[in-house]
C-alpha cells in the first residue's frame, strides 16, 4: 500500500508514466469506465475547496467508482475533538483510498501512517499541494510537449503559495530550466526553497519585482492569488492583493505560444479579458486535473 503526501515521493519516471496513463485516458475514456467499479473513494476535506474536491469526485465517478465524505470539518466528527488518526482509521474500514485537505501541514502525513489504505494529500496548509503539481505538469505537457530548457515564470504570492513551492520542486528534477520568480519583496519564495532546491541542484533562477521586464523571456506564466487566508492582518493583504494584475496590454511583449496557468481560484489577478486569448490554459488546466487524478488512484490502487 502506498500514499501520495509529497511529490517528491513519486520518481521522475513515475510522473511520466502518470502522465502518460492521463493522456491514455484522455484519448480512450471508455476503457477506463468501469476499472473501479465497487471501489470507494473518500473525500476528507477539512478546508473549503471546490475544484479539487469535485476534481477528485469526477474522477472516482469517471473510472466507475462511488464516493463518500465530507466537504468541511465542521461536518466531521473533528469538530468534537476526534483526531485526525482515529478518523482514517475509520474512514479505511469504509473506503478503499482517501483524498484528505487539511489546513494543518503535516496532517496528511499522520493521516497516511495511521491508514490502512492509501491517503492521497489533496492539499496541506502551505505546505504541499501535489495533485496541483501533477496537474501543472500534465498542462504544460499537452502544451509544450516536454519539460526541459523551458523558462518558467511564477508571479504573485510565491511566500505563501503551497503549488508554487510543489512545482519548484517537481521542474527542478527536469533539464535546463530556468525560474523567473516575480513577486513583492514581501511575498518573495522563502528562502528554505531557495536553498534546498534552486541553490542545492544549481538551477538557474532570478527574482524580480516587476512582471513587464519578465514577460518577453517566459515560456510559462504561472500566476498565482495573493491568499487571504494565509495573512495573519488584514491591512498586509489588502495593501499587496493587487501587487500583479495581467491584462491583454501586458502580454504584448509575451511569446506566441506562452502557456498562461493558474491554479484558480483568481480573484483578481488576471483580468477577464485574457480568458479569450489562445495563450490562456488555466480553464484546461482544471479539465486535466480531472484525467490526472483519476491516473493516480489508479496507481496507487494498482489497477
Amino acid at each position: 500500500m502506498r500514499s501520495l503526501i509529497d511529490i517528491l515521493d513519486l520518481k521522475t519516471e513515475e510522473i511520466d508514466e502518470l502522465i502518460a496513463r492521463a493522456d491514455d485516458i484522455i484519448e480512450h475514456p471508455e476503457a477506463y469506465r468501469d476499472i473501479c467499479r465497487y471501489k470507494k473513494l473518500a473525500t476528507l476535506f477539512f478546508e473549503p475547496s471546490t475544484r479539487t474536491r469535485l476534481s477528485f469526485e469526477a474522477a472516482m465517478y469517471e473510472l466507475g467508482g462511488q464516493v463518500l465524505g465530507f466537504s468541511e470539518a465542521a461536518s466531521s466528527s473533528s469538530a468534537k475533538g476526534e483526531s485526525v488518526s482515529d478518523t482514517v482509521r475509520a474512514v479505511s474500514c469504509y473506503a478503499d483510498i482517501i483524498a484528505m485537505r487539511h489546513p494543518k501541514e503535516g496532517a496528511p502525513l499522520v493521516a497516511s501512517m495511521a491508514a490502512s489504505i492509501p491517503v492521497i494529500n489533496a492539499g496541506d496548509g502551505g505546505h504541499n499541494h501535489p495533485t496541483q503539481t501533477l496537474t501543472d505538469l500534465l498542462t504544460i505537457h499537452r502544451t509544450k510537449g516536454h519539460f526541459d530548457n523551458l523558462v518558467v515564470g511564477l508571479c504573485g504570492d510565491l511566500k505563501f503559495g503551497r503549488t508554487v513551492h510543489s512545482l519548484i520542486t517537481a521542474l527542478s528534477r527536469y533539464s535546463g530550466i530556468k525560474f523567473v520568480l516575480i513577486s513583492p519583496e514581501e511575498l518573495r519564495l522563502p528562502d528554505y526553497v531557495k536553498q534546498d532546491v534552486l541553490t542545492e541542484k544549481g538551477l538557474d533562477w532570478e527574482e524580480t519585482t516587476s512582471l513587464e521586464d519578465a514577460m518577453p523571456k517566459l515560456d510559462i506564466l504561472y500566476m498565482t492569488r495573493v491568499q487571504r487566508e494565509r495573512f495573519f492582518n488584514e491591512e498586509d493583504y489588502l495593501r499587496l492583493r493587487d501587487s500583479y494584475i495581467l491584462t491583454p496590454e501586458k502580454l504584448q511583449t509575451a511569446k506566441k505560444d506562452l502557456t498562461i496557468m493558474h491554479p484558480l481560484p483568481r480573484v483578481n489577478e488576471i483580468s477577464t479579458a485574457v480568458d479569450t486569448d489562445p495563450r490562456a490554459c488555466y480553464f484546461q488546466q482544471v479539465l486535466f486535473g480531472k484525467y490526472i487524478r483519476m491516473a493516480l488512484i489508479l496507481k496507487l490502487l494498482e489497477l
